[in-house]
């Protein structure tokens, strides 16, 4: 990877061969003038986290649109997954975490005293770095999060299309009692992401989601991801450039900068801007040289 370019894969159905299918090329939405007609989803306003009294985010405004993956990437300590969990206030749960800005959701103030935390993470579910079923049979793991918000209906059918929708429902329809334990881990991430849009929620966050997979799990989880951001808007936090040049449709660049004291290090937005553009043809040379492996 140091000192290459990771390819950027062709949005044109006519790609040739060992780029991305023409499926895949259709799941991915145009650029330029479409992405003004987008509905944007998140609003980031000079958004700051913070630690206790340490910062991690500095500064952050950039917005997320619907129906789009959008990747973070950047060195290790840049504040990706910080920004990540801002997103559905999963910070709350970090004694001293706190968040400056605004990070408004569909218009509405996310942190704002009036919203309810778990409402939020209702709508904008989450998928972990290491796969985390829990100690339950694969029905129970994908039926949790329906029953704990008392979602209406059928409840095998809720646990089917959940499955469905994360391509797993033939690798398991016949062990649903099983122990989820039993699983593979590539099997186990796409169970939790089947646990994470069973209770239909708006958004998915995931925060490197194939960094435990081997590859041939990673491209499975990449194609579910394609498939998944019909119905949902996705933000991914990844190490991978590769990755997020082969499923992003947005990419967003963070860098950590350090303090006059050395000791003070946080994470700053370098650029954001469609993933294509990112990867060709950045605006800062700083991005430039995260991207070809001279930093980072």
């Amino acid at each position: 990877m140091r000192g290459e370019r990771p390819q950027v894969t062709t949005n044109s159905p006519d790609a040739p061969a060992g780029g991305r299918t023409s499926v895949e090329a259709a799941l991915k939405p145009a650029s330029g003038a479409q992405r003004a007609a987008r509905e944007t989803v998140f609003e980031l306003r000079n958004v700051s986290v913070f630690y206790g009294r340490q910062k991690a985010v500095n500064d952050v405004s950039m917005d997320i649109y619907r129906n789009t993956i959008t990747a973070l990437i950047g060195p290790s300590g840049c504040g990706k997954s910080t920004l990540l969990r801002s997103l559905n206030r999963m910070n709350d749960l970090i004694p001293g975490a706190r968040v400056e800005g605004k990070v408004l959701y569909q218009g509405a103030d996310v942190y704002s005293p009036q919203v309810n935390p778990v409402q939020v993470r209702k709508k904008i579910g989450m998928v972990f770095q290491r796969p985390n079923p829990f100690p339950k049979s694969i029905y129970d793991n994908v039926a949790f999060g329906p029953r704990t918000v008392g979602m209406k209906g059928d409840m095998d059918e809720i646990v089917e299309r959940a499955l469905r929708g994360a391509a797993l429902w033939d690798d398991v329809k016949d062990r649903l009692k099983d122990n989820a334990y039993g699983m593979s881990g590539g099997q186990q991430q796409r169970l939790c992401i089947a646990r994470a849009i069973a209770t239909e929620p708006d958004v998915i966050l995931m925060d490197e989601p194939c960094s435990a997979l081997d590859p041939v799990s990673t491209g499975r989880i990449e194609d579910l991801m394609l498939q998944l951001k019909q119905r949902f808007t996705i933000v991914v936090v990844t190490h991978n450039m590769q990755q997020a040049a082969r499923v992003s449709d947005m990419t967003a660049f963070l860098m950590v900068q350090v303090g006059a004291d050395e000791h003070s290090r946080w994470g700053e937005l370098v650029e954001y801007d469609e993933t294509n553009k990112i990867f060709t043809n950045p605006s800062d040379e700083r991005t430039d040289n995260y991207i070809s492996g001279r930093i980072g």
